[in-house]
């Protein structure tokens, strides 16, 4: 498959085609759907000090794991689902990081209760609405902002774990809250206009 007819942003390794499909048709996308962003709070925080792309690889596992990502179904599995996880090659095999999306599902719930949908409250973290970035070359992406620092400050408050700064800029990368493809990418403005 070549992808020779598009630019691309500068991070994307185009050799690997479901890593392309994902850029293409997921990254930077604005996501209001509570399954999906449970979906995408889950991988990202198994992501913690791992590549993107480890994380990505494994998403059918993590899929299969917790249940579909149907955030009720994962706050009730217990200490029996954790031991049976600590053999599953299907994800990262890490006690605290299955512990940790147990958790975050049980918080998860607590926000949808609190603001009407977890979308509701995350999106206020950028106004409500997509932050379009200006990023022409790699060394322009920022690791942190002002707003992830805000967004996982408040989700620890709130009893979330391995959502620090970085990994919550990276959702907020993923799910649109900011649109980080760089200038000459063609998805940039392809977001802009549907969005």
């Amino acid at each position: 498959m070549q992808h020779h007819h598009h630019n691309r942003c500068p991070w994307l390794d185009t050799s690997k085609d479901d890593y392309v499909a994902y850029h293409d048709e997921e990254w930077g996308v604005p996501i209001y759907d509570d399954h999906r962003l449970f979906e995408f709070i889950t991988l990202e925080s198994a992501q913690a000090g791992l590549s993107w792309y480890t994380i990505l690889k494994k998403r059918d596992g993590y899929r299969r794991a917790f249940k579909n990502f149907v955030v009720d179904d994962v706050a009730h599995m217990d200490d029996s689902d954790i031991e049976r996880l600590m053999q599953d090659d299907g994800i990262i095999r890490n006690r605290l990081k299955i512990a940790a999306t147990i958790n975050n599902a049980k918080r998860f719930i607590e926000i949808q209760k609190e603001f009407g949908s977890f979308s509701n409250y995350q999106w206020q973290f950028v106004g409500g609405k997509p932050l379009v970035n200006n990023v022409d070359k790699l060394e322009d992406y920022p690791a942190i902002t002002e707003a992830s620092t805000a967004f996982a400050k408040d989700l620890k408050k709130r009893g979330f774990k391995f959502l620090g700064p970085t990994t919550v800029y990276a959702h907020m990368q993923a799910c649109g809250m900011v649109n980080d493809h760089c200038n000459d990418c063609f998805r940039k403005a392809q977001i802009i206009e549907q969005y």
